[in-house]
């Protein structure tokens, strides 16, 4: 019997290993283990499949963006800082023909003037920010209801 459960792939970006330690006054006191794992428990909920990875490079998220198709049926992306730089991450977004998720530990539009720009969210399904570890609980949720209603 064949898997039907929907397979969704989480990318976080750069810098999000160091949750837990980074600015915890933005970002928390959760580690990214600690995310990647109350991800899979409530992928087991949703009965769907996550696969969680991390790169500092810009590069390995578009090689993993792109092998995304026919592979997964949706993704969460946190782009960490590439959200407000990544003209190439937006590029693979809109080619790769997969629903995308932006997410965010903080709310973007409450910091700094540069982040309040994202160059992906435009070809993202949408985005959630600024709820902490549930952004990418509600993100991983929005997902799984945009993919089964599909």
């Amino acid at each position: 019997m064949t898997d039907t459960r929907p397979a969704l792939l989480v990318l976080h970006g750069p810098n999000l290993n160091l949750l837990g330690t980074r600015e915890p006054h933005i970002y928390g006191h959760h580690t990214l283990e600690a995310i990647n794992s109350q991800l899979a428990s409530l992928a087991e909920t949703l009965q769907c499949s996550v696969t969680c990875q991390q790169s500092n490079h810009e590069g390995q998220l578009i090689d993993w963006l792109q092998q995304a198709r026919g592979r997964y049926q949706g993704v969460v992306l946190n782009a960490a800082g590439l959200t407000h730089t990544s003209v190439a991450l937006r590029d693979t977004i809109a080619a790769i023909g997969v629903p995308v998720v932006e997410c965010h530990l903080s709310n973007i539009h409450a910091r700094e003037a540069f982040r309040h720009h994202s160059y992906t969210a435009a070809v993202c399904l949408g985005v959630v920010a600024g709820f902490g570890p549930q952004s990418y609980h509600l993100a991983l949720r929005a997902l799984v209801d945009h993919i089964r209603a599909a």
